[in-house]
This record gives C-alpha cells, structure tokens and sequence, in this order.
C-alpha cells in the first residue's frame, strides 16, 4: 500500500487535488474491522464459491418434500384405522384416539423444542435431527410387537409419538429455513405466497392423498385378503421412510441463507419477554389462527372415510377408503387459489376471506344436511369445496404469515410455538371428533352425528376469519426490513447482541448469498 506523505507547506492546488484522490484510493483499500465483518458474513470471495440458484430451488422443494411427508405420516393412521377394525374388532375408541394425538403431541414437542435448536445451531442441523428422529419413530411404527394386541398398540403409540417429533420439528426449520431461501431474489421473493402455498398446503395435502391412496393400493395389490391387512398396514406404515430417506443427503449439504448468516443470535439468548412487547399481535393472531384450522382441518380428514361410511356410500372397505382418498384431493386446488391470492390481496385478507366463505358453507351443510346427503354426488361436491375453502384461506397463507412475522433470529422458536399452538387445535380437534359422531350413534343414518360436527366447525372458521381480520397484522414481505427493526428495537432497550454466523461452513457453490436481489 502506497504511503502518503503530508508537508507542513501548503500545497498548489494540483497537488492538493493529487493528495485527496490518493487519500480516498487508501480509505477505499483499507475496510474497517466492521466493514470485514460483514464481508465474512455477507459476501462471496470470487473463484471460491459461485452462484446457485440451484441451491435456492432445491431448498424449496426439499422443503416441501419433508412437510409433504409429515402429512403422509399424519393422515395414514387414519386409513389404516379402517383395517385395524377389520383385524382388531374390539379394539376401543380410546386406542383410536390414542394413535391419532401420539403423532399430534409428537409434532408439538417437536415444533417447540426444534424452533429452539433452529435458532441457536441452525436450520441445518435442525433440518438433520428432524430427519433421523423421523426415520427412527417410522421404523419403530413400522415394528410394532407386543406381548398380546394391546402391547402391540402401546408400542405403536409410543413409536407415533417419536415419528411426531421428529415431523414436528419440520416446520420450524423448513417454514424458517424456505422463507429465507425464497428472500434470496426479488423475483422469488414477490411470488412467495404462491410459492409456500405450495411448500406448506399443496405438499402436505398430497401427503394427505398419498395417505389414503397408499394403503388403498395396497389392500387391492393383496386382493382384498384380510389375511394379508397385518402386512398392509406395517408396510404402509414402512413406505413413509422413503421421502425422509431420499432428502437426507441434501440436507446433511445444504447452504446458510444469507438472512441467518446476518441476522442470526447464535451467541446469546435474546430475552423472551421483548419478544412477547414487540410481537404480541402475530403471535396471538396466527396462533389463534392455526389452532381454528387444525381443528377443523385434521379431523375432517382424518375422518372422511368415517363420514362416508356412516352415509353407507360404499358396500366395502376399499370403496370408502376410495371415497375418502377423493375427497381429499379436493384440498389440492385450495393451495393454487389461496397462493394466488396471498400475493395480490395480501396474507391477512386471504385467511380471513378463506375461513369466512368456509363457516357459510359450512352453515348451510349443517343446516341442510338431511336433504343434501341424500343426493350423494352433491353432498361429495360440498363436503370437498368446504374443505378446499380452508385451503384457500389459512391453509395456503398460515405458515408463511408465522414464517414472515418475525425476524431471522427468533424465527423459528416463533413459528414452532405457533404451530405448536395449532396442532393442539388438531388433537383437540381429533379428540372431540369421534366422540360427538359415537355419541349420536346411527340415529337417522348418522345424520345428527354429521350435522354437529359441521356446525361446529362452522362456527370455528367463523371465529378465524373474525380474529385474522382483526389481530394479525399487515407486514412487509422483505425479511431483512423485520431484521433491521428487531435490531434497533433491541438496541433501544440497552441490549447489545452479537449478529451474524460466520462459523457455519458451506458446500462449495452452494452459499444462498451468491443470488442478488
């Protein structure tokens, strides 16, 4: 570096022009400490690592393959309810109920404590621990044995339970990790809400379908022997290791986002009680949110085939477990509406709009129910509009509103406690639901049963579509805009926190910040 030499004489005025444009090439060649620092985190050194949009795609979708596959793991037991009917008759109610919330509060414990590790080691290795606990809970489930019936069920409980947190944990770490990845570009970036509803509904209603359709084949493969329904379910249950299996490896290679690179707290634990000042209406909102979905959402399709089989639609198990697999593909274009939606009208609009079309139909499918479930192919139509209207509103808009709430450091401790918050909306849902169709018993076909449980959960998307409305807000859809707020917020309060990641290391050519905005 070129020395500059001062003179106490002054100088002409060419050379006093020469002195100023070298004193600003050495301030150009010498960055501050702070200037290095975001250079270690921010930048690319040129000919190490090159720019990948691949890498911000393939987070994406292998974001979607993993909720995907929680939705799988959560709607199979459903189906496969209908063959340990076949093969355990006397099996309780309770048992049901049990195998249905095991998975549930699984997910709960995962979301809570995977939010939490997400946000101190990182997405990665949030994303690795998720995956291998999954595969275990799969395995074991899989497995099930036991002295006689009940301990086989004990053991089936418990092995669902540890699949749910290892699934749980996914959203936190995919939610947090793919709204960081789509923030890499502008042009992802104002499609994001088409591009969640596809990560976060589309992905696991297919789950959801795959759900019905692989036991379904698989009933029909062995020729409708029950003989064979012991291996049905097992190997259905197997089948859900192939999607945590396939994603593994990229996973264990995935980049850091540029957002957690900057804006992550990995050195000290940012009190809770700013969070709850600053962040008190989404968090309130969305959560209210996701609980009133889940506990519409869950149970009705969990139970379709029930339902379906009360109406007396089919003659055997395959052709309600058929009926239930198609009315759950009705979830499918909910997830292109309401992504649609979400970028041209807004997060809070859509939800709102979604949950408030879903309680009328709803209303008037209760109401009337006596003489629409006479005409099937009409009820079947309602039943699957009503709930593609949850799929447009908080279905395709729900995670992406917890996901974009809040900044990069408490993202994902944020979203696991609001989606933790809902799947207790989906066990609580799931619980009360078999009881209120049992209570009614097969009075009038089943019709005072049907109709309760519509009317309830009518009036459930009445009370999201009030408190979307009303509590959550409108935000910027720029993560680094909610970043650089915390920051000053924080440091209004006295708190001095330590930004940035720079020890995670990256795959070469797979660091997200080489895409510029």
């Amino acid at each position: 570096m070129e020395s500059i030499e001062v003179t106490a004489s002054e100088p002409s005025g060419k050379d006093a022009l020469d002195l100023i444009t070298k004193a600003k090439a050495v301030t150009e060649m010498a960055p501050t400490s702070n200037e290095k620092h975001i250079g270690e985190i921010a930048s690319i050194s040129e000919g190490k690592t090159a720019y990948s949009k691949l890498s911000v795609t393939l987070m994406i979708v292998f974001s979607g393959l993993a909720i995907g596959s929680d939705g799988f793991n959560a709607s199979i037991i459903g189906n496969l309810s209908l063959i340990f009917g076949v093969l355990y008759p006397d099996l309780s109610t309770t048992m049901y109920s049990r195998l249905s919330n095991a998975f549930i509060i699984g997910m709960i414990v995962g979301m809570l404590g995977f939010g939490y590790i997400s946000d101190r080691l990182g997405r990665k290795s949030g994303a690795v621990l998720t995956t291998l606990i999954l595969v275990v809970g799969i395995a074991l489930s899989a497995a099930s044995n036991g002295k006689d019936e009940l301990g086989m069920f004990w053991m089936l409980v418990i092995s669902r339970g540890i699949a749910g947190v290892g699934a749980g944990g996914e959203y936190p770490v995919s939610g947090a990790g793919a709204a960081e990845a789509t923030d890499e570009d502008s042009g992802v970036r104002k499609n994001r809400g088409f591009i969640f509803a596809l990560i976060g509904d589309l992905s696991a209603t297919f789950g959801f379908v795959f759900g019905g359709l692989v036991p379904l084949l698989l009933i029909l493969c062995f020729h409708e022997n029950e003989n064979h329904y012991n291996v049905v379910w097992r190997l259905s249950l197997a089948l859900g290791l192939i999607p945590p299996i396939s994603i593994f490896w990229f996973r264990y290679k995935m980049a850091v986002s540029t957002a957690y690179r900057k804006s992550a707290a990995k050195k000290q634990r940012i009190p809770y009680w700013p969070i709850f000042r600053r962040y008190w209406r989404p968090l309130l909102g969305c959560s209210l949110g996701w609980f009133l979905y889940n506990y519409i959402s869950y149970p009705f399709g969990l139970f379709a085939s029930t339902i379906l089989t009360r109406l007396n639609v089919g003659s055997s198990l395959t052709k309600n477990m058929g009926w239930g697999t198609v009315i759950n593909c009705f979830y499918i274009p909910g997830a292109f509406i309401g992504g649609l939606l979400s970028d041209r009208i807004g997060r809070r609009r859509t939800m709102a709009l979604g949950f408030f079309l879903q309680a009328i139909l709803g209303f008037i499918l209760g109401g009337a129910l006596g003489s629409i479930q006479s005409i099937l192919p009409l009820f079947i139509i309602l039943y699957g509009i009503f709930l593609t209207l949850g799929e447009v509103g908080p279905g395709a808009t729900i995670v992406l509103t917890s996901s974009e709430s809040f900044p990069t450091s408490i993202r994902g401790q944020c979203l696991g406690l609001i989606a933790a918050f809902g799947k207790a909306g989906a066990a609580i849902g799931t619980a009360v639901f078999a009881p209120i169709l049992a209570s009614f018993g097969h009075v009038n076909g089943g019709y005072k049963g049907n109709q309760a449980v519509f009317l309830i959960g009518s009036g459930f998307a009445a009370a999201g579509a009030i408190t979307s409305w009303l509590i959550i807000p409108d935000i910027s859809n720029r993560l680094e805009s909610q970043d650089e707020a915390w920051k000053e917020y924080l440091r209004e309060k006295g708190y001095e926190i330590q930004w940035g990641d720079v020890e995670s290391k990256d795959p070469e050519g797979l660091r997200l910040d080489g895409v510029r905005s």
